[in-house]
């Protein structure tokens, strides 16, 4: 069985990670399976992409496209050579412009696809993220589901066929690439941090990363927390930020807010780990922060993770600031969350895709 993967952006080389081992540990049973991994270049940053395929294990690019974050660019660079190499199974990952360019490309095909991180819905359909997933899922022959929830809505939709709870990924990952008790003390000792003292904060999302008033209200929020704030700068941030007179004197007067560069997937479970609180805009490490048992505050109105809303870990804060502080100065009432798998959702889903592989 030859199997592409297709990813483009930093939350899908996490996720792929663990997949791509479980495909391997087939191979490695002498079964006829192969994978080769299609980078489309959406996430270009070193710190942002390269990095994480060193950290990760992932096997280094059969194709490295770099064709940024147009989903028409990058679909039209995907299908000749999916044409040429005839896969036998597509896999995409979550709700990037990566994951439906591949999707399209792959369809127009008529290569079968396997969609991983399957079913979820902020509801806002003003996200790119929201189409790229609700399309995804449309042309999908398997939909792997991290969550009961992501099930029913798929069901809501009247898609039935093919859909697999599974459990979630990044579950796997955040098990398997935690560093040791050495390495997660060392790290804090290079930033001068102590366990549970600080808070992380990340700010991606295009309405929020390339919205001036809204990272000027998160940054005024961040500054009045009574504690240190660590925040990675991710590019499309740091663009905003660097062509903004007034967010970069925001920065230098708010003196507990600490930049640093983006950081690899190990180091950034680390501070998930020790953090006394996380604020961002992601929905990976809403996910993280409850695997690290770190409550969370998401700067968005909507999650697709409505679990860790529900079990308290998590709470929506949009990007007003006193929402932002009235938050952080609430004690949650937290519960165990049983969704997400045994850490075994990788395996899973390689055994349902390749459930007839023969041996060489």
């Amino acid at each position: 069985m030859n199997i592409i993967t297709v990813i483009g952006a930093r939350p899908q080389f996490v996720k792929a990670a663990v997949v791509s081992r479980a495909i391997q540990s087939l191979a490695a049973q002498g079964m006829s399976v192969r994978e080769h991994i299609l980078h489309t270049g959406q996430h270009y940053d070193a710190n942002m992409s390269d990095l994480f395929f060193t950290q990760l294990g992932i096997p280094a690019p059969q194709w490295h496209l770099n064709r940024g974050n147009s989903i028409r660019d990058m679909q039209a660079a995907i299908e000749p050579i999916l044409a040429a190499e005839k896969p036998d199974i597509v896999l995409v990952y979550g709700d990037t412009n990566s994951t439906l360019a591949g999707a399209l490309a792959t369809h127009e095909l008529h290569i079968p696809i396997a969609h991983i991180e399957a079913g979820l819905r902020s509801f806002n359909t003003s996200m790119p993220e929201e189409t790229n997933r609700i399309e995804t899922d449309r042309l999908s022959r398997w939909l792997f589901c991290p969550t009961p929830t992501a099930v029913q809505n798929l069901r809501n939709e009247h898609i039935t066929q093919g859909v697999h709870h599974v459990g979630d990924v990044m579950y796997d990952a955040a098990l398997l690439f935690m560093p040791a008790q050495s390495e997660q003390e060392k790290l804090l000792q290079q930033y001068n941090l102590t366990s549970k003292s600080f808070a992380l904060a990340t700010i991606h999302r295009a309405a929020t990363a390339e919205n001036e008033p809204a990272l000027q209200a998160v940054f005024e929020a961040l500054a009045q927390l009574p504690m240190p704030v660590i925040l990675p700068l991710h590019p499309h941030t740091a663009k905003t930020v660097n062509a903004s007179t007034q967010l970069q004197q925001q920065l230098r007067q708010a003196t507990n807010i600490r930049v640093i560069d983006p950081v690899g997937y190990r180091e950034i479970l680390v501070l998930e780990h020790h953090a006394q609180l996380i604020l961002t805009d992601s929905g990976g490490m809403q996910k993280e922060a409850y695997f690290q048992r770190t409550p969370c505050i998401t700067l968005r109105d909507e999650t697709e993770w409505i679990e860790t809303v529900q079990a308290g870990w998590n709470q929506l804060a949009g990007t007003d600031t006193e929402r932002i502080l009235q938050a952080a100065r609430t004690k949650p009432n937290t519960q165990i969350i049983n969704d997400y798998g045994d850490g075994h959702s990788a395996e899973k889903i390689v055994q349902l895709v390749c459930p007839n592989v023969s041996s060489y």
